[in-house]
C-alpha cells in the first residue's frame, strides 16, 4: 500500500470558533462555572487551534521566493 505525499494528503480542515451564548443563556445565579466562562475557555482553545492550523499552513506552503526577472 503506498503512502500520500504530503500535496495529495487531505489538509486538517481550520478550526471553527466556539459559538458565543446570548445574554439569555446566563441564568445569572452565579453558577460556577458560569456559560460565559466555558466559552472564554473554548475561546481561548480555539485561539491556541487556529494559531496552529495558520503555522501548518504555513509551513506546508513552503518558502515564497521572488523572481529576480
Amino acid at each position: 500500500m503506498a503512502t500520500a505525499s504530503a500535496a495529495t494528503r487531505m489538509a486538517r480542515p481550520r478550526p471553527v470558533p466556539p459559538v458565543q451564548p446570548e445574554l439569555e443563556d446566563c441564568c445569572r445565579s452565579g453558577c460556577v462555572p458560569c456559560v460565559f466562562d466555558l466559552y472564554e475557555e473554548a475561546l481561548a482553545r480555539y485561539e491556541q487551534a487556529l494559531a496552529a492550523w495558520e503555522a501548518e499552513q504555513a509551513a506546508q506552503a513552503g518558502p515564497h521566493t521572488l523572481d529576480p526577472h
